[in-house]
């Protein structure tokens, strides 16, 4: 009994070390490293301040990339207790980084939605064409109906049957070229 309680203390004990040792090399595998204004060394798990330039940078991890970050502007306080390299840099505000190529699906769900825009408007314009071009069938129409020289007859708002004319065949002939002028392009 002896001897099993003593292999599964081993396996507990080897359990829990490699436990220990995946824990602690995944944050030394994450770590950042840089020098400050000052000239000292600094570590840390988190990417250094935005006021820190690139060639003080000694190292980065691994697996992350340092993510730019828009620093908020820091207040005349703030830069008072700065060392003055740090103070100018921090008074400028941060740089942006480029933005990132945005994902495929988003990019194509854009340019459908542009492609569907730009069909919506040739498909405008197509029907705006043909009642353009129904119009000026219709007027020219009626014009060689009005220069034929027979009677045309019209129904006012009573509902009775009126003969134009000669002053409303007139009026009439000069709007009917005005629809003709502005649609038969």
């Amino acid at each position: 009994m002896t001897r099993c309680t003593s292999r599964a203390r081993h396996g507990l004990q080897a359990a829990l070390l490699a436990l220990w040792g995946l824990t602690f090399s995944g944050t030394v595998a994450a770590q950042w490293k840089w020098r400050d204004a000052s000239g000292q060394v600094q570590y840390s798990d988190l990417p250094p301040p935005p006021y820190v330039s690139e060639k003080n940078i000694l190292q980065k991890p691994q697996t992350n990339q340092r993510a730019a970050v828009a620093a908020p502007e820091a207040s005349s306080a703030e830069i008072g207790n700065l060392p003055a390299s740090a103070a100018s840099a921090a008074s400028v505000p941060a740089q942006v980084a480029p933005a990132k190529p945005a994902e495929p699906e988003l990019e194509a769900r854009r340019r459908k939605a542009e492609q569907e825009k730009v069909a919506k408007q040739k498909a405008e314009e197509v029907k705006a064409a043909a009642v353009r071009a129904d119009n000026c069938s219709r007027a020219r129409t009626q014009l060689r109906s009005l220069d034929s020289g027979a009677r045309i007859a019209t129904i006012n708002a009573k509902g009775e049957r009126e003969v134009m004319d000669d002053k409303a065949r007139n009026d009439e002939t000069r709007r009917v070229r005005s629809v003709i002028a502005s649609d038969c392009k």
